[in-house]
């Protein structure tokens, strides 16, 4: 990890400050940072596995760690991402097929498991892969010894999902955290080290790079260990949270929890990513956080930062509609299918250059995500740019929908339907249609229940061949452990019919 030293630094001046906050469990910077070196310690005298097949150029020992927001997650990964080891981080909540053909192409030195009776740790064994479960330690966390070394080189293997079912696995550096970081602190003002929560799964970019800068900051991040709208609330009100950090869903969670309470006016920023918020949203926010600063960024795990806004507390608030300008070292360019520059205000494909980009995939490029080329860097997300270099996002290539002949991207019609009054959240995809070729339908929760008043209301804001040709309704939508909706799940129960949904009649 790249802030080992800044580690040291808290560890010395503030060792009895919480670091990290689990579910009420606590460890301090000191804490942290000597249990840290004990695992280091046995990473370094742990024998090595020699049987690795992918390329991972200065990595002495691989850590894959399949603990969930255990408290044991930071000291576990402070220690494997120390010089000369990596640390891959694998959401133990993903299938145990696709666990296991992540572990049988990683073929890590060891695996750290929450449980010995977890999925992923009974296929470590089967594996013939060292299994340690965090708690119950075959050595001595107290041991003492050397300090963590850091300079450049991978850190960190993460996955991300691409057109496929088949997680794609990235790699990052130290020195391109370093300067995300080192931006970071200056962008997001973190100098004075406000306490944070993130309640995501640490498996994930968001809540790992939100501990991490945390940490950096020497902040101290609060976290759930299953994720309760109800817990996350109360916690933001007893420990007094200053900032937080999580997906719009989470949000919207956390006041449907907090319906009737005293607003949360200990809140001094609220930043999201991973779906970009709404006028509906922004507003019931700043009801909920009267004193908070609301921000947001636009990103991709193998990008890093791309842009970020300010909704509203700023000195001058960002337009809705669009993800922000660009973040500190970044350059956005909007491109034709033939990567020319096609300047401002045309739809296009959305390129960056920057020094946060990943170097590639590991396994699972199939060009149809990220991908760099003399242009910049890309994950095929489309978009334009105005005149003040504000970005708006119009969703990914591969989710165009084509209807009665044109190109319809679910992510503004969705943006449309979420102005709707009574309409909390909306997902909107193609289905086969024999005249139309696709014909778009709309899923929606809240109060809204008559698809007339929704068609209408789509009829003001979208061209006619936009407007979705049928509307359902749900109670509660099915969620990623990243906390994003699970679209083909909303998708799927709609073309079977398992009563998930609920079609509206006009």
């Amino acid at each position: 990890m790249p802030i080992h030293a800044e580690l040291l630094r808290h560890a010395t001046e503030r060792p009895d400050k919480p670091a990290v906050v689990i579910d009420g469990c606590a460890l301090s910077y000191g804490e942290l940072y000597a249990r840290s070196r004990a695992i280091y310690r046995f990473l370094q005298e742990l024998p090595g596995a020699n049987r690795r097949t992918i390329d991972l150029p200065g990595v002495k020992k691989l850590v894959a760690l399949s603990l969930g927001n255990h408290i044991g997650f930071a000291e576990y990964f402070v220690a494997a991402t120390a010089l000369p080891h990596a640390c891959a981080v694998i959401d133990p909540m993903m299938p145990a097929e696709r666990i296991k053909r992540i572990l049988e192409r990683l073929a890590p030195d060891v695996l750290v498991a929450d449980d010995a009776a977890s999925p992923s740790a009974e296929i470590g064994r089967r594996l013939g892969i060292s299994v340690v479960i965090a708690g119950a330690e075959p050595f001595d966390l107290t041991a003492p010894g050397e300090d963590l070394p850091d300079a450049d080189g991978i850190f960190l293997i993460g996955f991300t999902s691409g057109t496929t079912a088949e997680p794609k696995a990235y790699c990052r550096s130290r020195e391109q955290w370093r300067r995300s970081l080192d931006r970071g602190r200056l962008v997001f003002e973190l100098q004075e080290a406000p306490s944070t929560l993130c309640p995501g799964a640490l498996a994930h970019g968001l809540a790992l790079y939100a501990l991490v800068e945390a940490l950096d900051a020497g902040a101290t991040f609060h976290s759930v260990r299953k994720w309760d709208a109800g817990a996350v609330a109360r916690t933001l009100a007893s420990a007094q949270i200053e900032r937080l950090v999580a997906v719009p869903t989470h949000i919207a969670g956390i006041a449907r929890a907090w319906a009737g309470e005293p607003a949360l006016d200990c809140l001094r920023d609220v930043l999201t990513a991973g779906a970009k918020l709404n006028l509906n949203e922004v507003e019931s926010m700043r009801r909920l956080f009267p004193k908070a600063r609301i921000r947001e960024y636009y990103g991709a795990s193998e990008i890093g930062f791309m842009t970020v806004s300010t909704l509203a507390g700023g000195e001058t608030d960002f337009p809705i509609d669009r993800v922000g300008q660009a973040y500190p070292g970044v350059e956005i360019t909007i491109r034709d299918p033939e990567e020319n520059d096609v300047g401002i205000d045309v739809p296009g494909t959305i390129f960056v250059n920057s020094d946060l980009i990943a170097d590639g995939y590991l396994w699972g490029d199939d060009d149809q995500a990220f991908r760099v080329t003399p242009s910049g860097a890309t994950v095929g997300d489309l978009g334009e740019i105005d005149a003040n270099g504000m970005l708006r996002v119009i969703g990914r290539a591969g989710g165009m929908m084509i209807s009665g002949g044109n190109n319809v991207y679910p992510a503004e019609v969705e943006s449309a339907l979420k102005t709707c009054p009574g309409v909390e959240e909306a997902v909107v995809f193609g289905l086969p249609d024999a005249y139309y070729g696709q014909r778009i339908v709309a899923v929606v929760s809240g109060e809204a229940i008559d698809a007339k008043i929704l068609a209408e209301h789509c009829a003001d804001k979208l061209a006619r061949f936009k407007i979705p040709r049928q509307f359902y309704r749900i109670g509660a939508w099915p969620m990623t452990s990243s906390g994003k909706i699970a679209r083909g799940q909303v998708q799927a129960s709609v073309t079977s019919g398992d009563g998930l949904v609920l079609r509206l009649s006009a």
